[in-house]
């Protein structure tokens, strides 16, 4: 299975024995809208809710931590997934959630995972089937896996600030990133570059070829054969960016999950305002 798959894929895989598909639309806290009111309402058939907005590490000192290895499991079971199952993640969010789902999965080294292109939205806007309500389904005993991609604390993007062996990408819009009056930051971290998350898509809501994704993040000086580490608000929209990366070739790419909710608090931390250079 691809990372990234068509509605007409799904559309034709659905109901295979070994496929899950999951809703893991979530929305910004002052979004009016409900996510799992919104599935309840229409999913794609057979679609189970991941519910990614309590999919994190409440224990955590990072404001909405990935989950640990425990929590992983214990949520893969609670909706009934095995390690040998086919998972496709989509959303109908504007902050393209699915892509912090695919980000946990790959994170903890789950075999076969991919997002779906476009999303729900493309998916209703073709016409296609959906239904309402709960689905059933048995819980599974999932194993405690271990995690396999990189990611990076405060006290690494400190030391990075100093040695710049890292490129760090922040996937926020231009005006939180530089810092500007009214955008509630106070900037960005030190030599950051700047690609806000839209740019990697279409206008029609799907992923833009690789071609065309290498091209914006070399547009904002990204180098592609160096360590990137993608940072963000909350460590959501970062995943976003490592998505894009990955459909670019670039599998690597590393996650600063406390981002700037952890970043921007810490009145020690250094701050950089102003446009991306």
């Amino acid at each position: 299975m691809e990372r990234l798959v068509s509605t007409e894929w799904l559309a034709g895989e659905l109901g295979a024995a070994d496929l899950v598909v999951l809703d893991a639309t979530m929305h910004l806290p002052d979004s009016p809208r409900d996510a799992k009111a919104d599935y309840l309402e229409a999913h794609v058939p057979g679609a189970r809710f991941l519910d990614l907005a309590s999919f994190t590490d409440s224990g955590s000192v990072v404001p909405k931590a990935l989950p640990t290895a425990e929590q992983f499991a214990a949520r893969l079971g609670a909706i009934g997934i095995v390690p040998s199952a086919r998972v496709v993640l989509y959303d109908d969010s504007q902050i393209k959630s699915a892509a912090r789902a695919w980000f946990i999965f790959d994170h903890f080294g789950f075999g076969e995972v991919a997002i779906l292109n476009g999303g729900f939205a493309k998916w209703r806007a073709e016409g296609r089937e959906t239904e309402r309500g709960e689905v059933t389904f048995e819980s599974t005993a999932f194993p405690v896996p271990q995690a396999r991609r990189e990611v990076r604390s405060k006290a690494d993007m400190l030391a990075n600030c100093a040695t710049r062996g890292e490129q760090v990408v922040d996937a926020r819009d231009a005006a939180r990133f530089a810092g500007e009056d009214g955008s509630g930051s106070a900037g960005h971290i030190p030599g950051a570059a700047n690609v806000h998350f839209p740019r990697l898509f279409a206008e029609d809501g799907t992923w833009k070829a690789p071609d065309a994704l290498r091209a914006e993040f070399a547009a904002s000086g990204v180098d592609l054969t160096r360590p990137v580490t993608a940072s963000c608000n909350s460590g959501m929209s970062a995943c976003v960016l490592l998505f894009g990366l990955s459909l670019a070739g670039k599998d690597d790419g590393a996650l600063y999950d406390g981002s700037w909710m952890e970043w921007g608090a810490d009145p020690a931390t250094p701050k950089e305002q102003g446009a991306a250079r």
